[in-house]
Formats: structure tokens, sequence, C-alpha cells
């Protein structure tokens, strides 16, 4: 006779009677143990119930937080990142951050700053061109890009690294003042001295502001 069979027959218990109730017990004892292990480590309020016990365990990553609260934690996927339709993340990180830094590097500029001028010039379009006629993601004039060396300012290597030269020289010509650099980037080097800085034109004002604005962000 097995045990349960014993243990029944020395209560009065059929033995399918005492095997659910030792059943009970095992799952109350899992609740209970339940509730000591959450209280502790979650202000969540403990499982009520067998069910709600294991519902709780399906949901729950390994440290036991919700799945849905470990987005972006080591081991957990994180939210994909939303791109604009010209290739730039909404973070500000694009395709061309390696070379936007090597070629900040090579001229002695702020990586920042030369992101920042492509994001105004351009919105990261390595296609875009002006009315005016500029053309490329840092928006060379073909003059321009022909004295800096460009061939073709529709590749995206050839148009930063002109745009980096550029700007590098602009950069030299007013002192390391990154306010006139950008204007005379915008308006011409011409202007700039002219007015003894950023020139009193709307356009070039409020594009050196959105410059430093995007290198700040």
């Amino acid at each position: 006779m097995s045990t349960q069979a014993l243990s029944g027959a020395a209560t009065g218990m059929p033995a399918n009677e005492l095997a659910v109730a030792q059943r009970v017990q095992q799952i109350q004892a899992l609740i209970e143990q339940a509730r000591q292990t959450s209280a502790p480590q979650s202000s969540s309020p403990a499982p009520s119930s067998f069910a709600e016990t294991l519902q709780a365990a399906s949901t729950a990553g390994p440290s036991g937080a919700p799945y849905a609260s470990m987005a972006g934690t080591a081991g957990a996927p994180a939210a994909q990142a939303s791109f604009a339709p010209n290739g730039a993340a909404s973070s500000g990180s694009t395709q061309y951050d390696a070379l936007i830094n090597q070629a900040a590097a090579r001229y002695g500029l702020d990586p920042a700053v030369l992101h920042g001028l492509i994001q105004q010039e351009s919105g990261f379009d390595p296609n875009a061109t002006s009315s005016a006629g500029a053309v490329g993601l840092t928006q060379l004039m073909p003059g321009t890009a022909a004295s800096l060396g460009v061939s073709n300012p529709l590749d995206p290597a050839q148009s930063i690294e002109g745009g980096a030269r550029y700007l590098s020289q602009m950069m030299a010509q007013f002192g390391g003042d990154t306010s006139d650099a950008l204007a005379a980037y915008n308006a011409g080097a011409g202007a700039v001295q002219r007015y003894g800085g950023v020139p009193p034109f709307a356009e070039t004002q409020s594009y050196v502001a959105k410059v430093l604005a995007n290198a700040e962000a």
C-alpha cells in the first residue's frame, strides 16, 4: 500500500481526495513563497492566486522585472530608432558619422559643428541640390567644389571632405571664431569681412544659430 493510501486511511479520506488536498497545500505554499520573495523587490502587490503567480512568472524577465521595462538594458532588445526620410536618426546619429569624425579630425574641427552644418545644409540627403546650384551633403557650389579638389560633390565622402576643408579655411581666416566661419560658409568671406562679423542678413543669422543649435543637440 502506498504512503498516500496509508495517510488516507489514517485520516479517513480517500486516496484521490488526499492527493487533491496535498496539491492544494503545495499551491498555497507556492503562493506564500511568491509573496515573501516579491515583497522586498517590488512595490507591486503579490499575486493573490496561483493563476496570478503563473501570469506574473510568464511576463517577467530573468531579473523579475517585466519585459516591457527592460528595453535598453543589457541582453534586452531596445526600442528601434526611428529614422527621418533623409537618413538621419532622431537621436542625431547618422550613417555618415564616421566620415564626419574623420574629416573633422583631419582639419581640426569640432565634429559636432561639422555635423550640425551638414544637418542644416542638406538634412543628410547626399543628393540635395539647391536652386542656386549647390550640391551634396555640404552644399558646395561647383566652382568651390572644384577648388577644393571635389570631383563628385554627390559622393558623400568627397562632399564631407570638401565641406570640412572649406570650413577649416574659414576658421583660419577668421581667427577660429566659429560663428564668423559659419557665416562665411553661408554668405561668403567677403560679407563677414565687410561687416566685421556675422552680417546683418536674416538668413545668415538664422543659419549660424541653427547650425550651433544642431551642434549642441
